[in-house]
């Protein structure tokens, strides 16, 4: 049975054209993917990410609870509202999943998971969180819309109001806070997204989220669907899960060590073999690829290079750069020169570091 959010009858009516998206009746795209994607880097475009699960954790052991559970350290979080982005690893150090928390009191968390690996998520958190007593609710309640372009902050903080707009504005990034969208409905706007532009990711009772669908399609936000999603999370170079990393993949794979806490003291899920991986260095790393010439670089492409095959893993044609561009797993080392398998023809490639877009424009090098 393929789940729908609420605002479903809202995408059929704009003319969304619909797909099964890990078991979710989501919109592709509105008519144009190209033009979702340059509204969302030129302008602000809106997602629908109400497929995304809500956990709110409760309990006076819930801080010790997430230095279990989490690669990255819970004790970055000291400010109400302030995020974490981090991994939620197996014993063998591979990632279940990659997640955001919110900090919203000592003994009140929230995270919100990937869609797609809602089940294994919450059956691995409900687990783990037996041992320190801690209460695992989901949030079904909510809907979720993901704001974002470089005037999308402009154009929420229109539909604030008065009283709640100056402190929102002021929202740095990777913060959340309450506020009063239109007519009054409760919203919790984070000022963290996935496409490498600014904007907000605003959580909301289910019963509001048409009216605040349709309150940023009057203010000008053009409807974006997962096509674009893509692209941009790509081009901003931002791992997928199940794509760029799954449960048989490290974050040193992944290249996420960025997100892992190495420090002290706390014994997190996974982190012995972690600590082994780093000290004997792992066999495969994810580097970014340019194709400068015409062609498309998808998932599961033989990547050849001095050291041996890797394969391409996300991979996607860039509006913003007008050429293809992936990220590939590859044997560590020199890798010489590169080139992709596509359809039995070799085509070189280059190498190069990631993000590929920042601030809607070409990153050095690309």
């Amino acid at each position: 049975m393929t789940e729908k959010t609420v605002l479903n009858a809202t995408h059929r009516a704009l003319g969304a054209r619909m797909v099964d998206f890990g078991g979710w009746d989501m919109p592709i795209n509105y008519g144009s993917q190209i033009e979702e994607h340059h509204a969302v880097r030129r302008d602000a475009g809106m997602f629908d990410v109400s497929h995304m699960t809500v956990v709110d954790l409760h309990g006076a052991r819930t801080r010790e609870f997430l230095r279990r559970l989490l690669a990255n350290n819970i004790d970055k979080l000291k400010v109400h509202g302030k995020a974490l982005y981090s991994c939620m690893l197996n014993e063998r150090g591979g990632v279940i999943d990659d997640l955001i928390v919110y900090y919203l009191g000592e003994e009140f968390f929230r995270l919100v998971v990937n869609a797609a690996t809602r089940a294994k998520d919450l059956a691995w958190i409900e687990r783990q969180a037996q041992a320190f007593d801690v209460q695992v609710k989901e949030r079904p309640d909510f809907a979720m819309i993901a704001v974002q372009g470089p005037q999308a902050r402009a154009k929420v903080l229109g539909l604030l109001h008065d009283v709640d707009r100056p402190r929102i504005e002021k929202l740095g990034k990777f913060v959340a806070a309450a506020a009063q969208g239109p007519h009054g409905m409760p919203l919790f706007v984070a000022r963290t997204g996935y496409t490498g532009e600014d904007g907000f990711e605003i959580m909301l009772p289910a019963e509001h989220a048409v009216a605040l669908w349709e309150a940023l399609l009057a203010a000008g936000v053009k409807p974006a669907g997962l096509g674009a999603r893509d692209t941009l999370r790509l081009e901003a170079g931002m791992n997928l899960y199940g794509q760029d990393m799954d449960e048989d993949v490290s974050p040193w794979e992944a290249n996420l060590g960025w997100t892992v806490s190495l420090d002290e003291g706390r014994d997190f899920i996974g982190r012995a073999v972690l600590e082994q991986q780093k000290a004997a260095g792992v066999a495969r790393v994810m580097i970014g690829v340019v194709l400068d010439e015409k062609g498309v670089l998808r998932h599961g492409q033989k990547v050849l290079t001095a050291n041996g095959d890797g394969e391409i893993l996300s991979g996607s044609f860039a509006p913003t750069l007008d050429k293809a561009i992936a990220f590939a797993r590859v044997p560590a080392g020199d890798t010489g020169a590169l080139r992709v398998d596509i359809r039995g023809r070799e085509v070189a490639v280059r190498q190069v570091k990631y993000p590929f877009v920042r601030d809607g424009k070409p990153c050095d090098g690309i």
